[in-house]
């Protein structure tokens, strides 16, 4: 009792400041309600800052989240991965959402490295600064180390910030009861799953607090792309990791988000851009691997000129058959074949069987269609996303959270890209890798591939065959034997059975049994 009246205390103060910072009217617009909603809404807008509704929708979310703490801002990261969830422009929104958490002090940063990692901070490093930067979940420091060679080495140290878990913990309880009453009270959202929707995001925070998993997500991408020419990651130091603290290679590079700094570098924005989105492509096709955070302030241009991600908390991952989706919808929309990319969505069962191939073929030529002979700088992924996510629920799509994730990336990879260079053109730009992974994957190497596979599988069965024979003629023979001479068990299984019956219940008595006769059919006769 006393937890629910805490989540809803929780709950009653968020309530009231999302009214302040004017949330509510982004999320429900008053268009869209019935009378008595619209009424509750009017008399929330009473509660609003004045001018706040001259503040655009990413600052006004933005600022609320920020005022609510760490687990409402990324509650809100998250959601912006769930436009199916929220709708494809409050996604949007909530994408452009970033941390400005204040730092916390010095000695508690002291006291979870010297906790983290056995020594204290004056051991470690040669030098520990102040914090250069402070997000929800951790902030860093810039130290210095000196390695084996006797060099020093500047380093990023990122630290957990101090009682996260219990914060959460008591914040998750609000957001599991607000779930449980959407679905209790709005029917339709209970396709959508709200309490599933908390149980993700529980998952990943508790994923995001261990910096040994996102270590080690960094050193995976690495290894991925240690032979790009325009894409590194940094290194990670694992003898100074631990759950609550990351360090890593300091990057002397300039933030995408710093436009002035990156005109005045004097490098290619252009070809900058088109390395954003050939990047991420090259990874989740690839590799089915990918940075699923690709935001500009986790972006940094260094000084060879090379594209360096950090922040690997949030990664996606998508299979062979995710794959050949993305690749197959890319290209059909790149060459206008929509059939094809209908018939992608049927064979890997995003749309049911019982709607029709042309009429989905139909439906995404009309989103197709008006993006081709516009300007580049006028065609959005952005935009053709969300008219996809429209024809969702007409067709019957299911929810592929593999796929919105991977969906929700390339809207904001578009974004940055178009940062760069406004006038960047997604589809020419997405071709070559699209083209040479189908090339690989689908073209004749890839079938000659397969059947080499298909035969070296055959090969492998047919080389088994002669002891499967004799497996399934010693087997065959054991029940001719049970059936001439019945059952015989050997005289420690009868013991055991006895002693077991005089302890058991019946029900324990039968499956005692059971038991016996599969171990006597099989362990007795069959390979005897």
């Amino acid at each position: 009792m006393i937890g629910a009246s805490s989540s809803l205390f929780r709950l009653g103060r968020a309530g009231y400041i999302l009214a302040r910072e004017g949330v509510f009217s982004i999320i429900a617009p008053p268009a869209d309600l019935p009378t008595l909603p619209r009424l509750g809404l009017s008399m929330l807008r009473l509660l609003e800052r004045r001018g706040i509704s001259e503040r655009n929708k990413g600052e006004r979310l933005s600022a609320a989240l920020n005022r609510l703490g760490p687990s409402y801002v990324k509650m809100g990261q998250f959601l912006a991965t769930r436009p199916d969830v929220v709708g494809p422009e409050l996604a949007q929104a909530l994408s452009s959402l970033q941390d400005r958490v204040p730092a916390f002090g010095m000695q508690e940063a002291k006291k979870v490295v010297h906790e983290a990692l056995g020594k204290p901070i004056e051991v470690l490093f040669e030098h520990f600064s102040e914090p250069v930067a402070a997000a929800s979940i951790a902030q860093v420091h810039k130290a210095r180390v000196i390695d084996a060679d006797g060099v020093a080495r500047d380093v990023a140290v990122k630290v957990l910030r101090p009682h996260l878990a219990e914060r959460f913990k008591a914040d998750l309880g609000g957001f599991y009861l607000a779930a449980r009453v959407i679905e209790a009270l709005h029917v339709p959202s209970r396709r959508l799953r709200p309490v599933a929707v908390v149980d993700t995001l529980a998952r990943s925070i508790q994923l995001e607090m261990d910096f040994r998993l996102e270590a080690a997500a960094m050193s995976e991408m690495g290894e991925i792309s240690k032979d790009d020419a325009d894409f590194r990651v940094p290194t990670v130091h694992w003898d100074m990791t631990a759950k609550s603290v990351l360090t890593m290679e300091w990057i002397d590079g300039i933030k995408l988000n710093d436009q002035e700094a990156l005109k005045a570098s004097g490098h290619d924005l252009k070809a900058l851009g088109e390395t954003v989105i050939q990047s991420f492509l090259r990874h989740a096709l690839g590799d089915g691997f990918f940075h699923a955070d690709m935001h500009p302030g986790n972006l940094f241009l260094d000084r060879d000129g090379k594209l360096v991600a950090v922040d690997f908390g949030i990664m996606g991952r998508i299979g062979p058959q995710e794959k050949r989706f993305l690749a197959e919808i890319l290209y059909g929309f790149i060459t206008r074949d929509y059939r094809r990319v209908s018939q992608v969505h049927f064979d890997a069962g995003y749309v049911p069987s019982t709607q029709d191939v042309d009429t989905f073929a139909q439906a995404l030529r009309s989103i197709g269609e008006p993006i081709h002979g516009r300007d580049a700088s006028e065609i959005s992924m952005a935009g053709l996303l969300s008219q996809l996510f429209e024809f969702t629920e007409v067709f019957g799509m299911a929810t592929r959270t593999e796929l919105i994730l991977l969906q929700k990336t390339m809207v904001v990879v578009e974004g940055v890209a178009r940062m760069m260079d406004s006038n960047l053109n997604l589809w020419n730009t997405s071709e070559p890798v699209v083209k040479r992974w189908m090339e690989s994957n689908l073209g004749p190497a890839a079938k000659v591939k397969e059947v080499t596979g298909g035969l070296a599988s055959l090969g492998a069965m047919t080389a088994s065959l002669p002891e499967m024979a004799r497996r399934a003629e010693r087997l065959s023979a054991s029940f001719d034997t049970m059936g001439r001479e019945g059952m015989r068990l050997e005289a420690s299984t009868v013991a055991a059975i006895g002693r077991a019956e005089a302890r058991e219940s019946r029900s324990g008595r039968v499956a005692l049994w059971v038991i016996a006769l599969a171990l006597s059919a099989i362990a007795l006769n069959l390979w005897s």
